[in-house]
Formats: C-alpha cells, sequence, structure tokens
C-alpha cells in the first residue's frame, strides 16, 4: 500500500483539487446542504453508533467526540443536526468533501460517503489508524478516555487537531499533558516528512486561519519524544483547515486557501498510513 500511494504523488502535485471537488456537489447544493440536517435530540440520547459504518479494511475518517467544557476559551461550535457539540464544527461536510478528494488524487480508496464518530475510549478507535478532532479548546476528558487515548496513540494511532486559535491553546494543552505527562509538543517546520509525504509543501508561511488571518503554527508529538521517530499528533493551530474542506464548494474561501487545505490533509493521512 505504501509504495501504491507514493507512486502516484508527482502526478498528483499539478492536480488542481477544486476540479475533484466539483464532482462532489454543485455550489447551490452545497449551500443546501448545509441547512438542511436533520434535528437531533441532545448528546446524552444520541446513538452515535447510528452514524457509523461497519468495519472493513477500508479507510474511513473518523471524527473525535467529546463532552465539552461549560465555559470555553472562544469560537465557534459544531452543528450536528442542530445541537452544537463542539466537536462536531463542519460535520459532516467537512469530512466528505475530503474523502472524495482524497479518493480521486490518491490510490487509498477511502469510503466517501460515510464517516465514524467515536469517543477516545471506544474499543473500535483501534481499528482505525488516522483520527480527526475538531475545536479541542473545549475538549474534556474522562480517566477512561486518557487511558484510552494513550494507547491508540502507543499503538500507532494518529490524532490530527484542528480549530483552534489563541486561548483555546491553554486547555489543548492542559489535556495533552494528562495523556502524555512526559512528552512535549514541539513546533514543526517545513523540513520535517509529513510536509512531503504526498504533496511537496516547501513553506508553510502561506498558511492562515480562514476567518482570523492570523498565521498557522503546526506542532506535533513525537513518539519517544524522539524528533526521529514517529509523529503521533499534528496540531493545527490558529488553523482550521476542516472549514475549508466544508465551504470548498462555494466560494466562501478563497480557492488557494482550499487548496493548501486539502493538501494539508492528504499529506497527514498519507504520513499516518505509512509510518
Amino acid at each position: 500500500m505504501r509504495g501504491r500511494i507514493a507512486s502516484m504523488a508527482c502526478a498528483a502535485r499539478s492536480v488542481l483539487l477544486v476540479a475533484a471537488l466539483a464532482l462532489t456537489v454543485s455550489p447551490l447544493e452545497g449551500q443546501r446542504r448545509s441547512r438542511s440536517f436533520p434535528r437531533r435530540p441532545p448528546p446524552e440520547n444520541v446513538n452515535f453508533e447510528e452514524f457509523n459504518v461497519p468495519y472493513d479494511g477500508r479507510f474511513a475518517f473518523v471524527r473525535l467526540r467529546f463532552t465539552p467544557t461549560a465555559i470555553g476559551w472562544g469560537g465557534g461550535g459544531g452543528f450536528f443536526g442542530g445541537v452544537n457539540y463542539q466537536w462536531d464544527h463542519d460535520y459532516p461536510r467537512a469530512e466528505r468533501h475530503f474523502t472524495r478528494i482524497l479518493s480521486e488524487v490518491t490510490t487509498l480508496s477511502p469510503l466517501t460517503n460515510a464517516s465514524n464518530i467515536l469517543a477516545l475510549d471506544d474499543p473500535e478507535l483501534f481499528k482505525y489508524p488516522v483520527a480527526y478532532m475538531s475545536e479541542p479548546g473545549y475538549w474534556t476528558l474522562t480517566e477512561a478516555e486518557v487511558e484510552g487515548f494513550r494507547d491508540y496513540l502507543h499503538k500507532g494511532g494518529f490524532v490530527i487537531f484542528d480549530d483552534f486559535v489563541g486561548g483555546h491553546w491553554f486547555n489543548f494543552e492542559e489535556q495533552m499533558r494528562r495523556v502524555l505527562p512526559n512528552h512535549r509538543l514541539v513546533r514543526l517546520d517545513a523540513s520535517h516528512p509529513i510536509f512531503h509525504s504526498f504533496f511537496e509543501i516547501e513553506s508553510l508561511d502561506q498558511y492562515i486561519h480562514p476567518y482570523r488571518f492570523v498565521p498557522s503554527v503546526f506542532y506535533g508529538v513525537f513518539e519517544d519524544n524522539d524528533p526521529n521517530k514517529r509523529l503521533m499528533v499534528i496540531a493545527n493551530y490558529n488553523n482550521d483547515i476542516g472549514e475549508s474542506w466544508e465551504w470548498s464548494d462555494t466560494g466562501w474561501i478563497p480557492i488557494d486557501l482550499t487548496n493548501e487545505a486539502y493538501k494539508l490533509g492528504i499529506n497527514y493521512i498519507v504520513y499516518a498510513m505509512t509510518h
């Protein structure tokens, strides 16, 4: 699988990503869908398994859910069926668009019409090598989730943290310290292999938050705190690539920004699947 994924990298670097997305949904249809999700009951009454697909060996996008803090550090929130859970921000349009792009430009053959929602203490999580969390500025953990997340990372899991800015950092850092108290968050530069795993990203200077227009910063956590070993976590601080994925078919966010967001996401997945 590693060889097959890497073999298409050179040809795909010249692909205009938005052209692939055009196969998914038209701008007007995208706006209409964003307002038509059925309303769901409060979180304690939701059976999240009804939204999940059974594991069949194919790559599936996994979104991590959590109980949000009572008081966050500001920012947005999600719209999961009309209920704001924080972790559901940009669901499901972001992952539907992203997996379609992933399918178009790689040979990974992901599920493109479904994604999974899992908690960090769910044993099902260990079937999926990559997971995504939105709005970690509101993230909280039970002791069972602390242990489950730690085991997931140590057994080869990779997690993408996205959509947090400013003071959101303090809560994210606090929760990560609970999970991996002896590890540190390391600021990454463009030389790290994750930025070259599929698309060649020579500089990180072009990355800014799609609405707040502040420069993005990327942090990682390495296995055994060794920068020469596997990257277990990447955090898109002062960025929101999920937002760019979600609205990339509407023109509300510049094409250059959405293309760069797709490049990051694809590089993250390819890196995680080959390390």
